[in-house]
């Protein structure tokens, strides 16, 4: 029997969404997936059940630039609550530990300033992290605890929003792969009293602000739509710290069969965004050291011929 075509909608683009608190970014992503009967879509980072904020989301040929997202800097606001420890490092654990706050606003200040740089962190026992091939949250459950390596991360600034000698407010900008749970746990720790999550909000994705996102509820407003593609962002726009190369249509014509092409620019060595004279997005490129422009990752959408059938690179498949 020949296998049954999906029915399903081609989209491509990124969609930046708002995810609600209580749902794993997995399942915000398959809401979304689903109402907009989209054929292929990634999510770019997972966020905690208890936190809210901006997730973006990729369609089809987005997936391939997936990755610079999941690279990009991160902004985050958090409440914190100081005398609680917890097994979670945030307000879903048990609470194993309760001390007073003696801690005054100069003394939350001055702790601050360790987190500040480049630092490094132990991820909590509770988190994704895999280990032997298995999620540490997953043995945590069991009640194993087991050693983990530190990670290098840099927190470009923490800002001290609001403090009231129980609660205080945070506005954290830092690299991919911070643990704003382990800053509130180790917070805790410096200032004697312990502390633990009690709200997260990631307000920034690389040039992605929060303001941009949209709640599920409206997505689901606009996803029976034929134009849908339309609330959909260009796929170019994860890509916009890349520097630009504009090919003409012959270097286009050679570079789409896979070659590498001599054309003029100024940039150097490295990854960049390549479009035709059109101003048509071809996806990404590399300068050569010899000034060739090489293509790393084309986009699909009407302007690869059907001859390069060169596999998606980390792309993520729900």
């Amino acid at each position: 029997m020949a296998k049954r075509k999906k029915n399903c909608r081609p989209l491509n683009g990124i969609l930046l969404i708002d995810k609600p608190r209580g749902i794993t970014s997995n399942r915000a992503l398959q809401i979304a997936k689903r109402s907009m009967q989209a054929c292929k879509a990634g999510h770019t980072g997972s966020l905690d059940p208890i936190a809210t904020g901006l997730l973006p989301l990729c369609f089809g040929e987005a997936t391939k630039v997936s990755q610079f997202m999941l690279d990009a800097d991160k902004q985050y606001w958090v409440r914190i609550k100081l005398g609680e420890e917890t097994t979670t490092y945030d307000c879903e654990g048990e609470v194993v530990a309760s001390k007073p706050v003696t801690a005054d606003r100069r003394a939350v200040e001055k702790a601050l300033k360790s987190f500040t740089g480049p630092i490094t962190q132990l991820p909590p026992m509770y988190s994704a992290v895999k280990q032997g091939g298995q999620a540490l949250y997953k043995l945590a459950r069991e009640g194993i605890e087991v050693e983990r390596k530190q990670r290098h991360v840099t927190v470009h600034h923490i800002d001290l929003l609001e403090f009231d000698g129980e609660y205080l407010e945070l506005d954290i900008f830092c690299t991919k792969g911070t643990y704003v749970r382990s800053i509130a746990h180790d917070l805790g720790q410096l200032l004697g009293c312990g502390a633990h999550v009690a709200e997260l909000r990631r307000l920034g994705v690389g040039d992605f602000k929060i303001d941009e996102a949209l709640s599920l509820e409206e997505i689901e407003e606009f996803a029976s739509e034929e134009d849908c593609q339309d609330h959909l962002l260009p796929v170019d726009e994860a890509l916009l710290g890349l520097p630009d190369i504009t090919l003409t249509s012959l270097a286009t014509h050679y570079l789409l069969q896979g070659q590498p092409v001599s054309t003029k620019h100024g940039q150097e060595p490295g990854l960049v965004r390549l479009y035709t004279e059109e101003n048509s997005f071809l996806g990404m490129g590399e300068v050569l050291d010899d000034g060739r422009v090489a293509p790393k990752r084309l986009m699909c959408v009407g302007m690869v011929p059907e001859d390069n059938n060169s596999p998606v690179q980390g792309e993520q498949k729900p």
